[in-house]
């Protein structure tokens, strides 16, 4: 065949093999659209949500150390500031293990139960670098493993909040042993309950964006037990016992503050809209209630003082954590200058009336704030304060669902801490002895001292 026949058959054999393969073709097109939405069908996680979580979480362990270490450590008397910080410092490490071996599988293990998560994702099984957990948004989801982690933070972060309540005199065995035993009978059963999609209080429609219930109500009641249980410190109401270094708690608080950022925004599990709200709320609450702390202390006191203004700070911010996502900026506003009368009512009345040694206020910030921002979301959520609820939200309605989720929450946690505070001073004892407290936790517990002279 010549070179010339062959360039005139060439074009002829081309275009009869295309004219063959027009059918394949056209259907390779029509079933293309089918096999994308079938892919499409499995949400990929978005990457500036995960980049998102992970700097969240790494602002809510940030509050644990150095931010809560230091703010507690500035509060108690020199001669006990290190056994804060080995405190928080030996709880935050605990829990992490405590959370990855069975702590994540008993809150979100994925049970029916409304009270119990199950055994399922015990030792991760089944979180892997695939695996995804959902949001608040349909078809949104972020890696498992960061979501694992950032609650991770919250369960370190909570028991070490107990621990201010009853600083300066408890063995740190005690601590050791009842932080194991609290978490895993109180503080894991109230995480799944409130936040598992499965949880009692979850389904009654309670509302706690970041740990209105989970987190402050649950330690301030606890607090106020081991407060109790575990006595006033030897020379109480007779010896000074002032804060030794009121600079270390407000950098301790400034570093709370800076965190609650990564506690607040990051609940919304979504870099968007709504973990800017809580943003702006963190923002404004805190701000209102040192306004309004230091206004008090005016009035009361006559001056105005430095720790006022950390406990305002404080205060604030429990307030606004179960609202942050739900209340607008005046209703967050509202919450902040309501929070620190009331708490500082309890920190500065109802504590000297009764007499409990509340070494940090653990009760009087935490508990009685948690409170005041758990019912203060089911007024302020409403869209006619500025909130998000829907057209049909009921005040009076969410009001009720959220006392119901609180007095569940007081009364599960001061029940079985009770149990557990007996438990614990029966088998290690709660308090070290009389000369070990006179003599500092720091020597006699650790053998070391935060200061040299």
């Amino acid at each position: 065949m010549s070179a010339f026949t062959f360039t005139r058959i060439l074009p002829r054999m081309a275009a009869g093999a295309t004219a063959a393969l027009l059918p394949v073709i056209a259907f390779a097109q029509e079933t293309a659209p089918a096999a994308t939405e079938a892919v499409a069908a499995a949400p990929v996680p978005d990457k500036a949500d995960t980049a998102f979580m992970f700097l969240a979480t790494l602002l809510v362990f940030f509050m644990l150390i150095p931010g809560l270490a230091l703010f507690y450590g500035g509060l108690v008397r020199t001669k006990n500031m290190l056994s804060v910080l080995m405190q928080c410092t030996v709880i935050g490490a605990l829990m992490m293990i405590v959370w990855v071996t069975y702590g994540y599988s008993f809150a979100f293990g994925g049970s029916t139960s409304p009270y119990f998560g199950g055994f399922a994702k015990a030792f991760l099984t089944g979180v892997t670098v695939e695996s995804t957990s959902a949001t608040f948004t349909d078809g949104v989801v972020i890696p498992e493993y960061i979501f694992m982690l950032f609650q991770m933070t919250f369960a370190a972060l909570t028991p070490a909040l107990i621990i201010g309540a009853f600083a300066e005199r408890i063995k740190f065995s005690a601590v050791i042993l009842f932080t194991l035993l609290w978490s895993t009978f109180v503080y894991f059963p109230i995480a799944h309950m409130v936040w598992d999609g499965n949880g009692l209080i979850f389904n009654m429609g309670a509302l706690d964006f970041a740990g209105g219930t989970v987190v402050h109500i649950n330690a301030g009641v606890a607090g106020l037990i081991g407060a109790i249980m575990v006595g006033k410190r030897t020379g109480f109401g007779k010896d000074m016992m002032a804060p030794h270094s009121m600079t270390l708690t407000l950098v301790g608080a400034a570093m709370l503050w800076f965190g609650w950022f990564g506690f607040n925004a990051g609940s919304n599990l979504e870099a968007s809209g709504g973990a800017i709200l809580a943003t702006v709320n963190t923002f404004v609450a805190t701000a209102a209630a040192i306004l309004a702390w230091s206004v008090v202390e005016v009035f009361t006191r006559g001056k105005a003082s430095l720790l006022g203004a950390a406990s305002g700070m404080i205060a604030g911010l429990v307030a606004v954590t179960p609202a942050a996502g739900s209340v607008g900026p005046f209703g967050a506003i509202v919450l902040g200058l309501i929070a620190s009368p009331v708490c500082y009512f309890f920190v500065a009345v109802v504590k000297n009336k009764f007499g409990y040694d509340d070494t940090a206020d653990v009760f009087g910030v935490h508990g009685v704030g948690g409170f005041i921002g758990a019912l203060g979301t089911g007024i302020f959520t409403a869209p006619s304060l500025g909130g998000t609820g829907g057209a049909d939200f009921s005040i009076a309605s969410q009001f009720m669902t959220q006392l119901t989720a609180v007095a569940i929450t007081i009364a599960w946690c001061a029940v079985v801490s009770a149990i557990l505070y007996k438990i614990v001073d029966l088998t290690v004892g709660l308090r070290v002895s009389v000369e070990a407290e006179r003599q500092g936790l720091d020597l006699s517990s650790h053998g070391e001292a935060a200061y040299h002279s």
